[in-house]
């Protein structure tokens, strides 16, 4: 399937001063899809070298125990029969299960750049700092991370134009063009637009559920796959906690992200999880879960706005799910509520604030909300060439009490307001108005610093 990060290791692989580089995502994002099945494919097409640390045992255990590129670089090519130069891409996978191949990579950036390697791995950052703060680790057999030595990326789940781009390109096509010639879309393919978005919500963007569907066109199948996929998330929480306890709170928190979102304040509320409990009890889970890339967290800002951003309490904030499927899932509701049409009655406004919060996030933005004084709250504050960009969200009309309220306190570039309403700018009012199958182009625009009226 067609992924947007491809360009990203295009760009990487271009580079003739590039350094190794390391791959983050969450478990069943699509990382060895994209690095192995499409990157490696089509760009060393018999001259990449795939090796997979979960299953590879002797490479494992050869690679635990030196970080000397050299000796790794002869290892892996005495055993695979393959000589490894330039023109050859190395692949380590599961690197969370060697932690040493990263430290690693220092060497192979120093001593034998011009090899191009790929380090991809789900739990890497939740192994390292299990391995870095174990009892009893001295500091000289600490971790070492290669600071300045190696490129990142990250993979989030599909975004919804991702998911359009690959189960209805002619559609996708015509949203894009209407975006980038700043124009509504017809009343027509609006709706079926607007119709592919409900579907987006209910399958989201993990490729293996996207793809049930796509070829099967079932929505029963795909909703299986993300059951299955939920249930694992879950089992990973044994793999790398420091205690049953850690384990049973990063479970409860996960389970309840809808339950915290689908109240008033849908601010974090530790009592909902566990009573009596207060937020720092839950601090590790948090770590975890966003460390994993399992969870969003959006930062609380009041009143008066100041850049760069900078959250006005680290104990105000909220969670979201990172993937809108596994959002929808595990709110409970019924799956034909997202194709019905009691759909407007049905979905609450959290499962469209989730949504957003995703597609921004998989832009590399940094997450905020602001709050203001009588229940006024704007979802998401976008800070773009120091320029700020309210945006509310809102499943349907909606009024603008909490923009008017905002701008009283503060100046920005102007509102952004994300709903099923079709495109359009009102001049007076300062507002964009986006319809939702816009938002991964804005995000997009908004993280460049390019977006335009």
């Amino acid at each position: 399937m067609k992924r947007n990060a491809l360009q990203k290791l295009i760009v990487w692989n271009s580079n003739k001063r590039k350094k190794p580089l390391i791959i983050w995502g969450a478990r069943q994002v699509g990382k060895t899809y994209l690095v192995k099945n499409i990157f490696a494919e089509t760009y060393y097409k018999n001259s990449y070298i795939y090796i997979d640390c979960k299953i590879e045992d002797e490479i494992r255990a050869f690679c635990s125990q030196t970080a000397n590129a050299e000796k790794i670089i002869e290892y892996i090519s005495l055993l695979k029969g393959s000589q490894i130069s330039e023109n050859t891409l190395l692949i380590f996978d599961e690197v969370q299960e060697c932690p040493n191949i990263l430290s690693a990579l220092k060497y192979f950036c120093q001593d034998f750049r011009q090899i191009p390697i790929i380090a991809t791995g789900s739990m890497v950052r939740i192994k390292i700092q299990r391995e870095t703060h174990k009892r009893g680790v001295g500091s000289s057999n600490k971790f070492l991370f290669p600071v300045g030595k190696i490129n990142q990326i990250t993979i989030y789940p599909m975004t919804f134009d991702e998911f359009l781009m690959n189960s209805n390109e002619m559609l996708f096509n015509a949203i894009k063009k209407a975006y980038e010639l700043k124009t509504p879309l017809g009343k027509g393919i609006h709706d079926l637009a607007i119709e592919q978005v409900y579907k987006y919500l209910l399958i989201g963007g993990m490729p293996e559920a996207v793809e049930a569907y796509i070829d099967s066109g079932s929505l029963l199948e795909s909703r299986e796959i993300l059951k299955a996929l939920y249930d694992n998330y879950l089992s990973d929480m044994d793999l790398y906690q420091a205690s049953p306890e850690a384990v049973l709170r990063s479970r409860a928190l996960f389970q309840n992200i809808y339950k915290e979102l689908n109240k008033e304040t849908k601010n974090f509320s530790p009592g909902i999880i566990e009573e009596k409990s207060k937020t720092r009890d839950f601090a590790t889970s948090v770590q975890w879960l966003t460390m994993a890339h399992v969870i969003n967290q959006s930062f609380q800002l009041k009143e008066h706005i100041t850049t760069p951003l900078m959250p006005d309490s680290e104990s105000n904030f909220r969670l979201f799910l990172g993937d809108i499927g596994m959002f929808s899932y595990q709110s409970g509701i019924n799956a034909a509520s997202f194709i019905s049409n009691e759909r407007e009655n049905t979905l609450s406004g959290i499962f469209f604030e989730n949504f957003v919060a995703n597609e921004l996030t998989a832009k590399e933005h940094k997450l905020f909300y602001w709050r203001g004084k009588y229940s006024a709250e704007l979802e998401f504050i976008i800070e773009s060439n120091n320029k700020l960009y309210p945006i509310d969200v809102k499943k349907g009309r909606g009024t603008l009490n909490s923009l008017e309220k905002f701008s009283n306190h503060n100046k920005f570039e102007y509102a952004i307001k994300v709903s099923k309403n079709n495109y359009g700018y009102n001049q007076d009012q300062k507002l964009l108005t986006l319809p939702f199958y816009f938002i991964p182009f804005a995000a997009q625009d908004l993280a460049f610093g390019t977006l335009t009226i």
